[in-house]
């Protein structure tokens, strides 16, 4: 009988198999200095091999490191494993079919994509191999493109460099949901050792046309697509002067040529954060949204006069965009380039059957302008799959039009090219409206304000509470335990007026660990635990008339103060 714990056994065994000579040193020195009785490595070790990364409708993502608790090659492989057995049983011709795998430019990016191709190959499931590192929407795009059973997407998205990912999407497109993400996990406990796959080299999967190696080709046919999304393709755009940043990504070798074909001539991007770099050199964070991410980009827009600033997250599938006011620039929420998409494809598109989806947590916003346009309106839970699977579903159930949809987290998809979220098209569609805003003598922000004064001021702000390791993941359930069982009355002097309880699947949407409070005056306080990182968020949203004589700046202020004092009392709670 062995004297050691269970996770002291399991790093042993994970050690044996372990094909990565950096994570396998890794783990060889935490177990030496387990042995020499360090309380840390104790700790450290229990971290690592008590539990393992969840596979959910998010794919995995996670710190790269050694053990089930962190995103390696022995965890890709077996994961792919259990997507391969799933495919087989669910899909007879995936074989024929295929997978599609594409990878950002990440540590490990490439080595996890190659390693995801042999294991398919080892299970003749043919294999679709990116040849480079590209954007997530293309991996998307391309599932469909070619018919393909199913595709992986290598990224962690806007995480810091020391995370990675695995993004699985059906044959639709769209990001994995249940009862697929349940069924793939299922499958994924059933694999034994990863170093008893059948993993043939890529060399030879690729003889036996197991393994094809995709090309330029395919990616122009993604542009010349996402092209052809244009409103407005009379428009003359030329003269637009646009500052863009890829944020050390992949988004450069798709905007610039895309912007390009699309007439834009006038586009500058930030040398210092043009080429992929997986450790992100100039940014604290890469995420357009956190502070300082845009200061590069804000001062070549400067410099340059620009009439639009662009920023992509390291995989391109979200966009930041700046506009000038004043002397400077102002960053636009999410929300606010939703609502100016959306009013925009509206206004200029055809007035058919159509329809403009959103999720639970973005602003009210836009089914105010949906009522107003006379366009059908739908909601979702958190995450661009739900948004994709309400566009098929409504194209289906209808047979109206899919016009775009977003979510608050800078995510857009415009019409039904890509079933996720598409930084890349985004870029370009803003950057149309943009100049169609100057063809009318108007500015972007003269057009958000038309949008204020016709359907109200929505002001939104969103709170991250971050709780790191196991014991922050106790915190965040335990404070949405508690709000769940006994919420509060009021918040800052509102009634709370309705509480939903996603969690038991109200509002006819699927069950999700979410709660929405809504508060006397169409004030909302929603709060959920983000399904990839250590963080329990919560969205705050009051709606102000703006008055006939009355200026945007004095409405705005107005709702900022009660925004403001919403927040306070909600985390005052905390």
């Amino acid at each position: 009988m062995s004297l050691h714990p269970p996770f002291r056994e399991a790093a042993e065994v994970w050690l044996s198999e372990d094909p990565d000579s950096k994570t396998a040193g890794e783990l060889r020195a935490l177990i030496k200095r387990y042995d020499a009785g360090e309380d840390a490595a104790r700790r450290e070790l229990r971290e690592l091999f008590e539990g393992q990364l969840e596979f959910g409708t998010a794919g995995l993502r996670g710190i790269l490191g050694c053990g089930p608790q962190r995103m390696n090659r022995v965890l890709v492989r077996k994961v792919t494993a259990g997507l391969a057995a799933y495919l087989r049983r669910l899909v007879p011709e995936a074989g024929t079919l295929g997978v599609v795998i594409g990878h950002d430019a990440r540590h490990n990016s490439r080595v996890f994509s190659e390693d995801t191709a042999r294991i398919l190959a080892g299970e003749g499931i043919k294999v679709y191999l990116a040849h480079r590192p590209w954007p997530t929407p293309t991996t998307a795009w391309a599932v469909t493109t070619l018919g393909a059973a199913a595709g992986v997407m290598v990224t962690a998205s806007h995480n810091p460099p020391a995370y990675n990912g695995y993004k699985v999407y059906w044959s639709n497109g769209a990001q994995i949901v249940p009862p697929h993400d349940v069924g793939i996990a299922e499958a994924i406990g059933k694999i034994g050792r990863s170093d008893q796959l059948a993993m043939p080299e890529l060399a030879e999967a690729r003889r036996q046309g197991l393994v094809v190696d995709l090309d330029e080709a395919l990616h122009d046919r993604y542009l010349a697509d996402v092209v052809a999304l244009r409103a407005s393709p009379s428009l003359d755009v030329s003269k637009l002067v646009v500052a863009f940043t890829p944020l050390h990504g992949v988004g450069a070798l798709s905007v610039e040529p895309g912007m390009q074909r699309a007439g834009f001539a006038a586009v500058h991007t930030e040398p210092a954060q043009r080429d992929p770099d997986p450790d992100f050199p100039t940014v604290a964070f890469p995420n357009p949204e956190e502070k300082g991410a845009m200061d590069l980009v804000l001062a070549l827009a400067n410099r340059i006069k620009a009439d639009l600033v662009l920023a992509n997250d390291p995989d391109a599938d979200r966009l930041c965009c700046a506009v000038p006011e004043g002397a400077s620039y102002r960053l636009l929420t999410g929300d606010q380039v939703g609502a100016l998409l959306a009013d925009y494809l509206l206004e200029v598109g055809p007035k058919d059957k159509r329809m403009v989806a959103t999720t639970i947590v973005s602003s009210q916003l836009l089914s105010y302008l949906a009522e107003q346009a006379g366009a059908d309106y739908r909601e979702t839970l958190t995450g661009f799959k739900w948004i994709g699977n309400a566009a098929m579903d409504y194209e289906k159930q209808t047979g109206g039009r899919f016009v775009m949809g977003y979510e608050e987290a800078l995510g857009y998809s415009v019409g039904p090219l890509v079933r996720d979220k598409d930084g890349v098209s985004a870029a370009i569609i803003f950057a149309e409206l943009t100049a169609w805003n100057h063809a009318r003598g108007k500015t972007v922000l003269d057009h958000l304000d038309d949008i204020y004064r016709r359907v109200g001021l929505f002001v939104t702000e969103q709170v991250s509470l971050t709780k790191p390791g196991s014991e922050g993941l106790a915190e965040i359930r335990a404070a949405m335990k508690r709000f769940r069982s006994q919420p509060p009355k009021d918040v800052g002097g509102h009634a709370i007026e309705q509480v939903n309880d996603l969690s038991k699947g109200e509002g006819g949407l699927p069950p999700s660990d979410v709660l929405v409070f809504k508060l006397a005056g169409g004030r909302r306080v929603i709060m959920r635990p983000s399904g990839t990182e250590p963080k329990l968020k919560s969205y705050y949203e009051v709606r102000v008339p703006v008055g006939d004589q009355e200026s945007i700046a004095d409405a705005r202020k107005r709702g900022l103060a009660d925004l403001g004092k919403l927040r306070d009392a909600h985390q005052a709670l905390f």
